[in-house]
């Protein structure tokens, strides 16, 4: 009698989740619901090692613990308006490139002691501030991004770059239009900045962020901020098991760069710093519109998936939403806040159009995670003579020439 050799079947490759980049809360609650009745335990498992029970200070907020926009909006004077034109004025007469623009050549006598004052509210305070407000049509193109660097130069020194061009300045605004053609090129519009679709919560590269309104839309788009330390309280007092999801290391699409992928945490804790940090832009673990999530690489697991809704929707729903106008310079600490932005509309007239730098104050900042200093290490290390301020919108392109 033959013998029959049995061949084990081979593993079914992981898939990657139900999950888009458009949030879904029917489908988040479904998830939740399952994988706590796969495993009752989830709610119990520990935190992991270091990690506080709950994170205190001024950046722990909720939405509903402002009630008045006057707590966080700071409102030009006339005097400090004719400051900032002769600090337009000084710096103009000097000559220099613009990636020379610092407190230095830009001089702000009395208004820089008060933007000191505003840059430790971001980092020892409750995270943002919003700047009221530039006369933007009184001034050139060039002119508004010399002011608007200029003084930014006395909230943080430091201004990273956002694509391997070397350009420090970016424009947010919807491109899939004007650069339809260039769009198609690269495959598409990869990320929901450069549209007027929602943007889910998220964080930027770097320490802070700085937006100026050029012009707001004809409805919605709406700037929303939420605190990443109370949707950390939140998790770990109710979900210590995402707490620790979070924490671990996740595979973050490089959309066609080298390597494919990179690996990191999303969530950091130091506790010598005492910072919740959470670093991530949902887009690198599901793809956003043509830019999808490689089949290639390893994709996310249902506890990611999960990790990823509920730190949505908790920032969602302590989130403030802020009245951001045309003029404006809103600046917000992307490592203790979540932002977000509504959909919204445009017309001929009216365009939303914001212009964006990133910043560090190096006298203020919060310890850098481990897992990020390579990232910031790149991202503040372009030479003065080698920024790019552009001043018109532009696709960002990787050093490679592939679109970001």
């Amino acid at each position: 009698m033959s013998s029959v050799h049995l061949i084990p079947a081979s593993p079914s490759p992981a898939k990657q989740p139900d999950i888009a980049y458009q949030p879904d809360e029917a489908k988040y609650r479904a998830r939740e619901a399952r994988r706590l009745a796969e495993d009752p335990s989830l709610p119990k498992v520990p935190l992991p090692e270091g990690f506080p029970r709950q994170v205190e200070g001024p950046i722990v907020w909720k939405g509903s613990d402002w009630t008045n926009e006057d707590q966080w909006v700071y409102r030009l004077s006339p005097e400090e308006l004719a400051e900032i034109q002769t600090g337009l004025d000084h710096f103009k007469n000097l000559g220099l490139e613009m990636g020379y623009i610092s407190k230095d050549t830009f001089p702000l006598p009395t208004l820089s002691s008060k933007l000191h004052e505003f840059a430790q509210e971001l980092y020892s305070g409750r995270g943002f501030f919003v700047l009221r407000t530039i006369p933007v049509e009184q001034y050139s193109r060039a002119e508004i991004a010399i002011i608007y660097a200029g003084i930014s130069s006395h909230v943080g020194s430091g201004r990273g770059k956002q694509d391997g061009t070397g350009a420090v300045l970016a424009h947010i605004k919807d491109l899939t239009i004007s650069h339809a053609e260039e769009h198609a090129k690269f495959g598409g519009v990869g990320n929901s900045a450069y549209t007027t679709d929602k943007q889910v919560f998220h964080t930027d590269v770097g320490d802070l962020i700085a937006l100026m309104a050029l012009e707001t839309a004809v409805e919605g788009g709406t700037s929303r901020l939420s605190s990443a330390g109370r949707v950390y309280n939140e998790l770990a007092a109710t979900r210590p098991d995402l707490v620790k999801t979070l924490s671990e290391e996740w595979v973050l699409d490089s959309f066609g760069g080298t390597p494919g992928y990179t690996m990191r945490p999303v969530l950091y804790y130091d506790p010598e710093d005492g910072h919740v940090i959470i670093q991530y832009s949902r887009r690198h673990f599901t793809g956003y519109g043509p830019q999808k999530r490689s089949p290639d690489i390893p994709p996310i697991t249902e506890a990611q998936a999960e990790a990823l809704d509920a730190v949505h929707f908790l920032a969602e729903k302590y989130s403030l939403g802020l009245n951001f106008q045309k003029g404006d310079i809103q600046y917000i600490n992307s490592l203790g806040l979540l932002h977000a932005r509504d959909e919204f509309r445009d017309s001929l007239e009216k365009t939303r159009h914001l212009i964006r730098l990133w910043l560090r104050n190096d006298q203020l900042a919060w310890k850098t995670p481990k897992h990020l200093e390579h990232i910031w290490k790149r991202l503040y290390s372009v030479a003065p003579q080698d920024q790019r301020f552009p001043l018109e919108p532009e696709i960002r392109r990787k050093a490679s020439g592939k679109t970001k």
